[in-house]
């Protein structure tokens, strides 16, 4: 799975846009967005949204190589369920791998997830 730097990048790239003509239709430094590209910053939704609508994307398409740990969501959902954070512990603790993680979820969660969180 491409994270979300090399997803811009592709993206990108596949348009013809350059780095610098992108990071002007976002109204962001070409350094800037070369750290995104490589991982090394995060972007925020609002900069996400600009980058898609930049490149003919989805904000969702982006968000789904958006790397980073929703940790404001494990803290909102444990705290109102301690039942998350003994899942959450029972996974790290199994050491289940990602791809085996991630195999799991696509065969057993619902089309629509959201509806089932909180």
């Amino acid at each position: 799975m491409k994270t979300l730097g090399e997803r811009i990048r592709g993206l990108r790239e596949e348009r013809n846009v350059s780095l610098r003509e992108l990071a002007a239709r976002i109204e962001v430094s070409a350094a800037f967005m070369s750290d995104v590209e490589l991982g090394r910053r995060h972007t925020s939704d609002k900069h996400m949204v600009a980058v898609a609508l930049a490149l003919g994307a989805t904000f969702e398409d982006l968000k789904d190589h958006d790397t980073r740990p929703p940790l404001r969501e494990f803290r909102r959902l444990t705290n109102a369920n301690p039942e998350y954070a003994f899942a959450f512990r029972k996974v790290l603790d199994s050491r289940i791998s990602s791809k085996d993680l991630l195999g799991f979820v696509r065969e057993h969660v619902k089309e629509s997830p959201e509806e089932d969180r909180g």
